[in-house]
């Protein structure tokens, strides 16, 4: 084959490279740059040094400036992590919501377990397992629709078959559910797989929270005898649909639990919680657990008492306050004692007692004084859309209690009233007499150190004005057994525990002044009996606090007891622990409500971004 070159195609090729060479390395001069150049080298050394200078300065503000901006644009916001490890004192045996009796079986199911609904720490209800409900006109009927999506832990879908099963369970006479009693009456259907529908007897508003009632998952359930219900291990390895699934249990040589492990259930219906774990450890008693708590075992602790508190010592603590829904105070049985169906004498009781003080000695301050049978926190509560915050303090290490109050004004007053109503004091007998009448009686109250206490403190200022009161101790099983339920005392001191759906009618309805009612004043008023069947018939929360609020009203005047106070809630947490909002607490596990917004961790985003980004 024949072939053809230029001869000259070789030089050519040499000349051509030779000029890209000289181009790409010849020095390129701009205009300005040029300028520039010519201009720094003819500053002097000193001159460039203090251009040098500016021009460091003029970088670091810009630094600075564009790190203020994102600051201003960005925003911290609640990532997930971090653990919470918390003291319990006695053992989880009954981790089911049908069955809980102890706090630890309580806490636990909180968190496991979720219901159609979910209260919120504002007192106010969300759809939980359900995606919607109504309610007839007459207050009745709830019918509610199960979210498609809803799912218990092992991955089994959540229907109204689960809910149907749970409610039977609960109201079996044979399995003994303590909250049997809030299901009596109720007839559960379910016309489909994601439709329940209750019927109630009569209408009654606080039913809303009984919906709260953690689900049973039927397909686990449903082959377990009666007679071994109480015995399944289900109750100790609960599968749940709430927003943490037991990752773990721990167990000692007879093979009861020490140690329980949570962690976030990823299908929670409503977003799963920021804090990544949280362990329970279990405690024979309350001293036990506090040398565990000062040792750093654990951190946080639930419903500590107050007088426990200067014992304590965690400068990485707080303690977060929210207020019980309960009415301490002492109850008269007017018909026991005709002394006290004087209202003069009644109001003189009242009149006697400096009840901050009796807060401030008795609950170092941890609780709030009461003038009428309602609870603080909880009128308008179910209104309200914004949660109640409780601020958390610093763990104190010194009581609270103030100084010795100047009684001689509550006495005045006392005496007055006593006076006004025909009574005079004999020195001869040392007491208040009217005719053959003399003003002495006997307050009952148990054997709990803080009723004591404030049967005490209550005696103290009735005895400055004269009054004589002889204080009773019994055993609170003797109490209940044995004064309580047969109505036999002139007065008693104890607590109600009202929550905060607000339900009095067993505590002050005419109707309910004999056991089992838990009418203690032994009350009885027409106008306020209407007002009561009234008010938990309406679903209405203005409409029924208005009730309320006129029923609080008639009681104080006529003065049946002495309120006295409502304790707080106090619950020991580390400080990195953020986001924790507590309402009017029903039970303590009621902490749990707004588990979900509690973190440790966060991460900073800019402020578009923020609502965008999910858990």
């Amino acid at each position: 084959m024949d072939s053809y070159s230029d001869p000259d195609h070789s030089d050519k090729k040499s000349v051509h490279h030779e000029d890209v060479v000289v181009t790409l390395t010849k020095t390129r001069r701009f205009g300005r740059l040029s300028i520039l150049e010519d201009l720094l080298f003819r500053f002097s050394p000193a001159e460039r040094l203090v251009l040098y200078i500016l021009s460091a300065v003029l970088a670091i503000s810009v630094l600075m400036m564009i790190t203020s901006i994102d600051r201003a644009a960005s925003v911290d916001i609640p990532t997930r992590g971090g653990s919470l490890v918390e003291g319990e004192v006695g053992p989880a045996r009954f981790i089911n919501p049908i069955l809980t009796l102890s706090q630890p079986d309580q806490d636990i199911a909180a968190l496991v377990y979720s219901g159609l609904m979910r209260e919120l720490p504002n007192g106010s209800f969300v759809p939980d397992l359900a995606s919607s409900y109504t309610i007839s006109s007459d207050g009745t009927i709830y019918t509610f629709t199960i979210r498609s999506n809803a799912k218990f832990q092992d991955g089994t879908p959540v229907t109204a078959a689960d809910v149907v099963f749970t409610i039977a369970a609960t109201q079996n006479s044979d399995l003994k559910s303590p909250q049997a009693a809030n299901w009596t009456g109720v007839v559960v259907s379910s016309p489909d797989a994601h439709t329940v529908v209750f019927t109630l007897p009569h209408a009654y508003a606080p039913f809303i929270d009984n919906t709260t009632l953690g689900i049973l998952p039927k397909h686990l359930w449903q082959n377990v005898s009666d007679e071994e219900f109480l015995f399944d291990p289900l109750n100790t390895h609960p599968i749940g649909s709430g927003p943490y699934e037991v990752s773990s249990v721990g167990t000692d040589s007879t093979g009861s639990a020490t140690r329980y492990d949570l962690v976030p259930f990823n299908n929670y219906m409503l977003g799963r919680p920021y804090l990544g774990k949280i362990t329970f450890l279990f405690y024979a008693d309350d001293t036990s657990m506090e040398k565990a708590f000062d040792a750093g075992k654990i951190d946080a602790m639930a419903g500590i008492s107050s007088g426990d508190l200067s014992s304590l010592s965690r400068p990485d603590s707080n303690i977060v306050q929210a207020p019980l829904p309960r009415v301490f105070g002492v109850f008269f049985n007017q018909g026991h004692n005709t002394v006290l169906a004087d209202a003069n004498v009644r109001a003189a009781l009242n009149a006697a007692v400096d009840k901050q003080q009796i807060v401030d000695s008795v609950l170092d301050g941890y609780g709030v004084m009461l003038d009428g049978p309602i609870p603080p926190d909880v009128l308008g509560n179910a209104a309200s859309a914004t949660a109640l915050p409780f601020v958390a303090t610093q763990i104190k290490t010194t009581s609270t209690a103030s100084s010795t109050p100047d009684e001689s004004s509550y006495a005045s007053a006392a005496r007055a009233l006593l006076q006004k109503g025909g009574w005079s004091f004999s020195s001869t007998d040392n007491m208040w007499e009217k005719g053959k009448e003399k003003l002495s009686f006997v307050l009952a109250t148990a054997d709990e150190p803080e009723l004591v206490a404030t049967a005490n403190a209550v005696a103290h200022f009735w005895s400055t004005a004269g009054i004589h009161a002889t204080v009773q101790i019994y055993p609170l099983s003797e109490l209940n057994t044995a004064v309580i339920r047969p109505r036999n005392y002139d007065a008693v001191l104890f607590g109600e525990v009202v929550g905060p759906e607000l339900d009095l009618y067993a505590f002050w309805h005419s109707s309910q002044r004999t056991d089992p009612g838990l009418n203690l004043a032994m009350y009885a008023n027409e106008t306020t009996d209407a007002l009561l069947s009234q008010a938990r018939a309406t679903t209405d929360a203005a409409t029924r606090d208005a009730l309320y609020t006129k029923f609080a009203a008639d009681v104080e005047k006529d003065q049946p007891a002495v309120f006295l106070y409502a304790p707080d809630f106090l619950y020991i947490v580390p400080s990195s622990i953020k986001g924790i909002t507590l309402g009017a607490l029903a039970t303590p596990a009621n902490r749990f409500s707004g588990i979900d917004d509690w973190y440790t961790q966060t991460q900073s985003v800019w402020r578009v971004f923020a609502q965008n980004v999910s858990r």
